[in-house]
């Protein structure tokens, strides 16, 4: 059973780089994010809640992070393990993580704040059918049009460049202290997330001693229920 923490900052690749890692080696991939926003997609009480704080810019609350990760992981649905990101968020979550769950190891990835920027103020969302893109890297065929559905591409509620200033401040202040944490136990491994992302997962699984990533694999990694 393999058992991963990823952390980095927004725009650093967790979610794309959790799910590569997870495909193929039968991880489940659990995203604090994606539970996040099912919450606000499907209008729960939670998901009001969090799309408040998040169109001020804030995080949202310790309190309900550490709720959340307890209830998903108790599901047991990891048999082979799992790669987790978006926890913990400070070092009363780490300290918790780590008296609870016996780890492999934490993936960093590390990526400066100018080119968090660069990537995040870049990103855009379908209105309509909620696809994502990028002006960077997945441009769509019409300047400013969904490809899938025709939907107008809009700017995230949380990415208005304010709101990102606030959010990159809060991350150093909360998440460095956690990686220093985990550092001192030896349980990081820091990863320049500059590059492409299969140089990135290559990277990864070259230090944690895993069988090397297959660019040709088409299957689908373990995802969240629901």
């Amino acid at each position: 059973m393999r058992k991963y923490v990823i952390m980095g900052v927004q725009g650093s690749g967790k979610g794309t780089q959790s799910k590569l890692l997870a495909g193929d080696l039968d991880l489940v991939h659990i995203s604090v994010g994606d539970i996040f926003r099912w919450h606000v997609k499907t209008h729960t009480k939670l998901g009001a809640q969090v799309r408040r704080l998040v169109a001020a810019g804030e995080l949202v609350g310790d309190d309900l992070v550490e709720d959340v990760v307890r209830d998903r992981l108790q599901l047991h649905d990891w048999n082979f393990g799992f790669v987790i990101d978006g926890f913990p968020r400070n070092r009363r979550q780490a300290e918790f993580f780590l008296e609870s769950y016996d780890i492999d190891g934490v993936i960093h990835l590390d990526l400066p704040d100018d080119e968090v920027r660069r990537r995040v103020l870049a990103r855009r969302l379908c209105s309509r059918c909620g696809m994502d893109y990028n002006l960077i890297a997945h441009r769509p065929e019409a300047e400013g049009r969904c490809d899938v559905c025709g939907g107008e591409l809009v700017t995230r509620e949380d990415d208005a460049p304010d709101a990102l200033a606030r959010r990159l401040r809060d991350y150093h202040s909360k998440i460095d202290p956690v990686i220093e944490l985990f550092r001192r136990k030896e349980y990081v491994m820091t990863i320049d997330a500059r590059a492409d992302k299969v140089t990135v997962q290559q990277t990864i699984r070259a230090r944690f001693n895993l069988p090397p990533y297959d660019p040709a694999w088409t299957g689908e990694p373990a995802q969240l229920p629901g």
